[in-house]
This record gives structure tokens, C-alpha cells and sequence, in this order.
């Protein structure tokens, strides 16, 4: 809805555009000039027009050309056609430069989105007993209800991105939520069918997938490095907290009597159903490629003339940007090492994350005694742990500042990203380590859900730390290299979380938190060792190759 009020826009936007740029040219210019070369139009601020040359620029990149063309002085291409680009930097077309209070907007709406169909993966993880009870199931069997969200979102990952890139953000984040809302539904109606439930819990992730997917594509989109500093954080705790407060409230919904477990469904449509109205009505598009091609298509409607094209139109169809994604993954996991080991740091953090909501009943409901409601409550303190990382955000934000000498536009070097990492890694077996040799009834509860704020603050530091120096190393690579590990971790989570109970219930807490702390332990070292031969990767990697810069660099 917005996003076509943004279109409508934009088109009374280029008609005063070229209204101006006609009554230049008739001041300007000779009757004899008219004569010979006919009307074709100067330069429009906020898209500038140029000679086509459709390979010598991706719009899409954080460098945007500065140049200025007149395109009366220069014919256009042995194509015939003229291209629709950005002015420089200072474009008021390009979403980095929209105003800052409707980019904190966006990613408000973003976040949204993204906390709602996050919530959805967890919210009836409390109501594994009960549901197994229901269906006549076992424990492990009802597990699957998790695991196939896992399954869905791994697998709509590959394919969310090349939507976007083709479709924009806007419908591919609405589209997909407006189809997750029904598997939703579908998921709380399935009251006989066991097999329709599990049906419909592939579905949510399947469409939850685009939202959980790209949202760093959309932050890359409207901010530059510095401030994704400040921004990034934000995003990453919709994405950590969700899963983490959606069992604290579910566990309670299953305690009530009066409500009885299915309430879990329904509440997480009630606030999907809330966030699709708001992201409907007020969140615009930001993929430039697609701005600038609207653009094109207004100039066209003008003036009449059909030589006027945006490089989104002229790039590979959806099949063929489908076809590269299928393929690629594969290969940056095969000859990207920073892919491959963030990648298997990030899978054991979800890993972690989801087998809590079946290992909680273990590490604190058997341990202690408690009820239902109480062991969701325990989640709380992973959220405290992720929520107080967070704050730290408006302090990484004035470091970056400080890294880059306040320089306007200025470009970060990758390395910078993984501090957090750094700090954060060799304190993820320790966390591992206290959860599960603290964990004895003779030792108070606080003991563990300590260890689990410790934990909650890890997880996000790394997953920040991670993702921006994936977003920064591989530039506009780094949609598949980001899509990559999404479909990894998911998938892999999914599989794990049928193993959960059968892993506590063999291995016990002790041992099974020792076993993931040695595999916590082998990772901890990779962050440093990115931050010292990140840049030599780079620079022997085909897709992120030199894009490393120093932190004076203007952008």
C-alpha cells in the first residue's frame, strides 16, 4: 500500500522534473539545435540520465557513481538506450538518504515483522505435552512441530533473495506474510490431523522465511557502515529475542486452564495479523535498483520515449537469478572460509537456541520442580542477556565514529566488525560449561539463569558480529553468502531439535552442555583469526576480493 504511494510519488516527482528541465532546455538551447538533435532530456535531479552502459555500474553497490551526464550532449548506446541512475551520493532517490526519522521508521516496521514470525518458531514450545497428549503422539514426534518450521525457513532462504531482488522487498515481505498468516490459521484449525498440523508448520516457516532472511539486506539498503552499527543490533534482537519471550508467554497460555494450549496459535496471529497491517500501510520499498526502474518507467510515460531503462530491467530474469542461487551456496561453503566457519558458528548458536526449548524441561523444569509457566519464565534471561547487548549499540555506533575519523560516508573495514566475536566467543563454552555442571538442585536456579544471560548476550554479539562482517566483505554477494548460512543453520537446527530429548535423555544436562562447550571451544578462535588474515581471504576470494577499505575511504 505504501509502496504505491511511494510509485505515485515518485511520478509527480519526475513530471515537475522534466516540466523544469523542458523550460531549460528551451532557454538554452538554439532553434537550429532543436532542429537537428530534437528534444531529449538534461540532467534530472535524483536520477540522473546517462549514455547506456549497462555493465560499468551496479546501482545496488554502496559506491554509486558521483558522475553527471547531459544526455542531449551524448546519443545514446548502440542500443539505443539510455540509463536511469543516481545522481551521486547525496541523491534524495537513494534510501540512504531519506530522512533519518523515516529510516528509523522502516526499521521499526522491519522489526516488526521480523519479531512476529520469529515468535512464531517457539510459541508452542511449551505445548509439547500437551499437543502430544492430544494427538496421541510421543514427546519426540511432536518435536517435529518445530523442526518443520526449522525445515521451512531452511529451505524458502535460497529463494527469498532472488524475489527481492527482483520483485523488491515491499512485495516479497508482504506477499510471503500475507501467505504465512493462512498456515497460521491452518496450524490453530488443525485440531484432528496430526499430519495437517506438521503440514501447515512447514508452510509458516516456509513464508517466514523471506522476512527472517533478507531484513539485512533491507538495513544494507537505507544506511551506510557507520550507522549499521547502531542499526544492526536493533535487527538482530527481533531476531534472538522473539524465539526467546514467545515460550515465556506460551508457558503460561498452557498453565491456564481456561485457555488451553492452541492459545499459543492464536496469539501469534493476533500480532502477525497487527504487524503485516502496519508493514501494509506505512513500509515503503528501498531496493534503488527497483526505485531507479520505476523511475524509468515514469520517463517513459512523459516523454514518450522508450530509450530510457534502469539497469533492474536489463539484469538476468527471476529463473536465471533463481538458477544462480541454487548453485552458489554450495560453492561459497566449498572455497569461502569465512562462510564456511561464521556459517558453523552461527548453526551451533541456533543449534543452542532451539534445543533449549525442549532442553529447558530438562535443565530446569526436572531439575527444580517447576511448572510449565515457570520453565518458560526461565527464557527470560536469555532475553536479558540479548536485550542488554543491545544497549550497547548507541557505543558501538560512536566507536565506529571515532574509526572513521567522522568522516561523512565513510567505509569501515571489515575486521572492525568482529570485536563483539572476539570478546564474546571464548566466553560461549564457559556459559556452556556453568549451565550444565551448575546444574544441581542443590544449587540455587539463579545459578543456571545466570548462565543463560551470559549466553543470551553471546549469541547476539556473535550473530552481529558475523553478519555485518559478511555484509561488508562480500558487498553485493552478500545476499547469497547471508542466504547461505540462513539455509544452513535452520536446516541443521531443525534436524537437531528431533534429537533433543533423546540427547538429555541419554546424556543428561552435564554431559550434553559438555559435549556443545568442546564443539564452543573448537570455534573460539575463528573471530581472531579472521581479524588477523581477513584481509588476505578477501583479496584471493572472487567475491569479496579487495573490497576490504581503510576507514578514510569515502564512499
Amino acid at each position: 500500500m505504501w509502496s504505491l504511494v511511494q510509485y505515485r510519488r515518485l511520478g509527480r516527482q519526475v513530471e515537475d522534473e522534466v516540466r523544469a528541465a523542458s523550460h531549460l532546455h528551451n532557454a538554452t538551447h538554439t532553434s537550429k539545435e532543436k532542429q537537428n538533435d530534437g528534444f531529449k532530456l538534461p540532467i534530472i535531479d535524483g536520477g540522473t540520465l546517462e549514455q547506456a552502459n549497462l555493465g560499468n555500474q551496479d546501482v545496488g553497490d554502496d559506491n554509486i557513481s558521483a558522475q553527471k551526464h547531459d544526455v542531449s550532449q551524448h546519443g545514446p548506446d548502440a542500443g539505443g538506450k539510455y540509463l536511469v541512475r543516481t545522481s551521486g551520493d547525496d541523491d534524495p532517490i537513494d534510501p540512504r538518504n531519506w530522512p533519518l526519522l523515516g529510516r528509523s521508521k522502516n526499521i521499526a516496521i522491519l522489526s516488526l515483522l521480523i519479531f512476529a514470525q520469529a515468535w512464531a518458531g517457539a510459541a508452542e514450545s511449551m505445548a509439547n505435552a500437551a499437543a502430544s497428549r492430544e494427538y496421541g503422539v510421543s514427546k519426540v514426534t511432536e518435536s517435529l512441530s518445530t523442526a518443520m518450521y526449522l525445515f521451512g525457513i531452511g529451505t524458502g532462504a535460497l529463494v527469498a533473495g532472488p524475489v527481492s531482488e527482483t520483485a523488491g522487498r515491499n512485495p516479497t515481505y508482504l506477499v510471503s506474510t500475507f501467505c504465512y498468516l493462512w498456515f497460521v490459521l491452518g496450524a490453530a484449525l488443525a485440531t484432528t490431523s496430526f499430519g495437517a498440523r506438521i503440514a501447515c508448520r512447514f508452510g509458516v516457516g516456509l513464508f517466514a522465511s523471506a522476512t527472517l532472511s533478507i531484513n539485512g539486506s533491507s538495513v544494507r539498503d537505507q544506511f551506510r557502515p557507520v550507522k549499521r552499527s547502531f542499526v544492526f543490533p536493533v535487527i538482530a534482537w527481533a531476531n534472538v529475542a522473539a524465539p526467546v519471550i514467545a515460550p515465556i508467554v506460551g508457558g503460561w497460555i498452557v498453565d491456564n486452564p481456561r485457555l488451553g494450549w492452541r492459545w499459543t496459535e492464536w496469539v501469534t496471529l493476533i500480532i502477525s495479523a497487527v504487524a503485516f497491517l502496519v508493514a501494509l500501510l506505512f513500509l515503503p520499498e528501498t531496493y534503488l535498483p527497483l526505485i531507479l526502474d520505476w523511475k524509468a518507467t515514469h520517463l517513459r510515460r512523459i516523454t514518450g520515449d522508450c530509450r530510457y531503462k534502469s539497469q533492474h530491467a536489463e539484469g538476468p530474469s527471476f529463473a536465471a537469478s533463481i538458477k544462480t542461487h541454487l548453485l552458489q551456496p554450495a560453492r561459497f561453503f566449498s572455497s569461502e572460509p569465512v562462510v564456511a566457519v561464521l556459517g558453523g558458528y552461527l548453526v551451533l548458536l541456533y543449534v543452542l537456541l532451539f534445543t533449549f526449548l525442549s532442553g529447558f524441561d530438562y535443565i530446569f523444569k526436572d531439575t527444580y520442580g517447576l511448572s510449565t509457566g515457570q520453565t518458560g519464565s526461565c527464557f527470560g534471561a536469555i532475553a536479558a542477556g540479548a536485550t542488554a547487548f543491545t544497549v550497547l549499540a548507541p557505543w558501538l555506533y560512536s566507536w565506529a565514529r571515532m574509526r572513521t575519523e567522522h568522516v561523512r560516508g565513510a567505509s569501515l573495514e571489515p575486521e572492525f566488525r568482529l570485536w563483539p566475536g572476539i570478546v564474546a566467543a571464548p566466553l560461549l563454552p564457559v556459559a556452556l560449561f556453568w549451565l550444565g555442571w551448575g546444574n544441581y538442585a542443590s544449587i540455587s536456579i539463579w545459578c543456571g539463569l545466570a548462565a543463560c544471560f551470559v549466553f543470551g548476550a553471546i549469541l547476539i554479539a556473535i550473530y552481529v558480529s558475523s553478519y555485518e562482517y559478511i555484509v561488508d566483505s562480500y558487498g553485493n554477494h552478500s545476499a547469497i553468502a547471508l542466504s547461505s548460512i540462513t539455509m544452513l543453520r535452520y536446516l541443521v537446527a531443525g534436524a537437531l531439535v528431533m534429537a533433543t530429548r533423546p540427547l538429555y535423555g541419554a546424556l543428561g544436562v552435564h554431559w550434553t552442555m559438555t559435549l556443545l562447550g568442546c564443539v564452543a571451544v573448537l570455534l573460539a578462535p575463528a573471530p581472531f583469526i579472521f581479524w588477523k588474515v581477513g584481509p588476505r581471504l578477501r583479496a584471493k576470494s572472487p567475491y569479496a576480493g579487495g573490497q576490504g577499505t581503510s576507514s578514510n575511504t569515502k564512499k
